[in-house]
């Protein structure tokens, strides 16, 4: 190993790869040159400068005043005027040529003027003189000049101009213009992954930084240990795994993951996205995929990251509105050739990231190309207790701010969302002026992000403000009185973000769920347009995305979950999602028919259970409508107050609201509805 003093030296006397020349402008200095040169000879030619003057004023003001010496005539279309010496000696014409650029010679000449043809000109010049005696009429001479200076300008200036503007595009292409590696259409073929090693170790993050994702870490680490110690592997037989896939939702944490890898292990650490390789120009993304691996292996033992590797890793042959040799396919190709081709890689270990794995192509997915797939799954409470500690580090908290109460709020949340709570709540806090992030805050900040802004202003008539606290109050009371449905903890009918109205629920964090539990749900969510119908003959578009989200719950149980009576045990769910047959459906339209007809059974009778549930609540239905017009917001203590204790109570559900909640969470409805 080199000692840190000794990495230093190193480091400070390393060679740039690209000096930067002594003048700045390079050879547009030069180009520069020679044109102010050019421009320069050119003004020097000139010497004195005739004025120029039009035919009218040469006739009348010097040819009839016999003030003329001579007239040449040069390239058959100037004519250059000489006045008499003794004319210009007395000071006639200085007024004249006190404009004309350059000192005005007395031989001259000092006028010119421009003809059309020698013909007229001569023509003219002799009506003119006709009343002149022989001695007194000019001299018309004819000559042929050339001017070099003039011409070479003529020739070379486009050329230099051309020539600067290639060097200065070519300049831009090959990367001189900042564009750095792979920025340039010379070095597209280049990859354009960052590289941290060892001299360069940018990234701070590491293992004690990922809150939360044991099991990820736990595999993950162990590649990073492989390359810290590999003899304590090879000794038994052992191989380094060649990949690891992070599968996960949005927000999980796995680009978080390789950075903490990339700030654990010491070894070089390529980063590049999937989107980096797609290029409009053919056979780039393959080009980029052999640079890539061509630098790795001149690193090894090293680690290459590929986030979002779905864009190039899209399952072969069924690209819609492609062929079936496009170019993303021809990278994927060449990406499978260097994972785990002929020609094998030695101490190239690549980590990718997706959320999308279900559409990878299988040749990526198999052994020898990613060994493992690492799931990075939503945090349960205890991880996200751990999160919350992370994200709590930077805020100025009040004492009665609780991680394990924070934990409890946001059961179904990311460590995204998590960093997200955190943020919005130190927003709120400074907005309403404390000097600390109160517990209310944390409250406030996970409505804000559910369900949106409170919109206190909107515009509700008297009559919509009743339909939706009776809307409401029907959803709230049928989960009141339902097993398995979700406790309800608060309802507003303040209108907050697309939504009229909502209700705040204790989801439990349960693995599987039963057809009791699932068509509890869907009987609380039919609550609202029950209650309509009880209490007001009448329904609204109010109910669209309760409607929505129970004939999607209706078709899971029957499609999916084969939990119907007449197509019990069948599922036509296809999770990996490649289709390989081809059937637009994999059922008759016998069995869609049957399928239809139960969804609506399902359907049907959970909204009867809401209906009869109500009819038997009518009263305390009615009241707590009432007291939602009144207060506009009601937590549980006003439903045991005015329902009674709930039946079905487990330890998991004991809540305390308003300022002493413990564990409470919602589940608010949008689509511009009361939900």
């Amino acid at each position: 190993m080199i000692p840190n003093n000794e990495n230093h030296n190193l480091k400070n006397d390393k060679p740039r790869m690209n000096p930067v020349p002594k003048n700045g402008f390079g050879n547009y200095w030069i180009i520069a040159l020679i044109v102010a040169l050019l421009i320069g000879a050119q003004f020097l030619s000139i010497g004195p400068t005739p004025k120029e003057i039009t035919w009218i004023q040469f006739e009348r003001d010097m040819l009839k005043n016999q003030e003329v010496a001579k007239v040449v005539v040069v390239n058959r279309d100037i004519v250059e005027v000489y006045i008499d010496e003794g004319v210009m000696t007395s000071g006639k014409y200085n007024e004249m040529l006190k404009n004309s650029i350059g000192q005005t010679s007395l031989k001259g000449p000092q006028f010119y003027f421009t003809i059309g043809s020698i013909e007229t000109f001569e023509k003219k010049i002799e009506e003119s003189q006709k009343d002149f005696e022989e001695s007194q009429r000019i001299d018309v001479s004819f000559e042929t000049r050339k001017d070099v200076v003039g011409d070479l300008i003529g020739w070379l200036l486009p050329i230099i101009i051309l020539v600067a503007v290639w060097l200065f595009i070519f300049r831009r292409m090959s990367g001189g213009g900042g564009g750095g590696l792979g920025g340039g259409i010379f070095n597209i073929g280049k990859s354009r992954a960052k590289v941290f090693d060892k001299e360069e170790n940018i990234i701070k993050i590491n293992f004690n930084d990922v809150a939360g994702l044991e099991e990820a870490k736990i595999e993950i680490s162990e590649i990073v240990d492989f390359l810290k110690h590999p003899q304590k592997y090879t000794e038994l037989g052992g191989k380094i795994p060649k990949g690891a896939l992070l599968v996960g939702p949005p927000g999980t944490g796995k680009t978080l993951l390789a950075k903490a890898v990339a700030g654990e292990a010491n070894v070089p650490f390529f980063s590049m996205s999937g989107s980096d390789f797609v290029e409009m120009f053919v056979g780039v993304g393959a080009s980029r995929v052999r640079d890539l691996f061509g630098q790795a292996k001149q690193k090894a033992p090293c680690i290459i990251f590929i986030d979002e590797i779905d864009a190039i890793g899209r399952a072969r042959g069924k690209n819609p509105g492609f062929g079936a040799n496009d170019e993303r396919e021809n990278t994927l190709n060449q990406l499978l050739t260097e994972m785990d081709g002929f020609d094998t890689n030695t101490g190239v270990i690549i980590l990718a990231a997706t959320n999308r794995a279900d559409i990878l192509d299988a040749a990526l997915l198999r052994a020898g190309r990613f060994d493992r797939q690492i799931y990075v799954d939503m945090p349960d409470m205890n991880e996200r207790h751990e999160i919350f500690k992370v994200h709590l580090r930077p805020l100025k908290l009040s004492p009665d701010v609780e991680v394990g109460f924070l934990a409890k709020q946001t059961p179904g949340f990311s460590g995204a969302d998590i960093a997200n709570v955190c943020n919005e709540s130190a927003l709120i806090a400074a907005r309403r002026g404390k000097k600390f992030v109160e517990r209310q805050d944390f409250l406030d900040a996970v409505d804000r992000i559910v369900g949106g802004l409170e919109k206190k202003n909107k515009i509700i008539t008297v009559d919509e403000k009743r339909t939706i606290a009776f809307h409401e109050a029907g959803h709230a009371t049928v989960s009141w009185m339902l097993e398995h449905a979700h406790p309800l903890v608060k309802v507003t009918i303040v209108p907050r973000g697309r939504a009229l109205g909502a209700a705040w629920y204790l989801p439990e964090e349960r693995q599987i769920t039963t057809t009791e539990q699932i068509k509890d749900e869907m009987a609380s969510a039919l609550g609202g347009r029950a209650a309509e119908d009880i209490c007001f003959s009448r329904i609204s578009t109010g109910a669209l995305n309760d409607l929505e989200k129970v004939t999607k719950q209706a078709y899971a149980i029957v499609t999916y979950f084969g939990m119907s009576d007449k197509l019990s045990n069948m599922s036509f769910y296809d999770s990996s999602g490649n289709n390989d047959f081809g059937f637009t459906k994999p059922y008759s339209e016998k069995t869609a028919e049957i399928i239809d007809e139960e969804v609506k059974k399902i359907i049907e009778e959970q909204y009867k259970r809401a209906v009869n549930i109500l009819t038997e609540n009518k009263t305390g239905l009615e009241k707590l409508a009432t007291r939602l017009l009144e207060k506009e917001v009601i937590f549980t203590e006003d439903l045991v107050e005015i329902l009674g204790e709930r039946k079905y109570i487990t330890p998991l559900h004991i809540i305390k609201t308003n300022e002493t909640e413990d564990t409470v969470f919602r589940s608010s409805h949008g689509n511009n509805t009361e939900g």
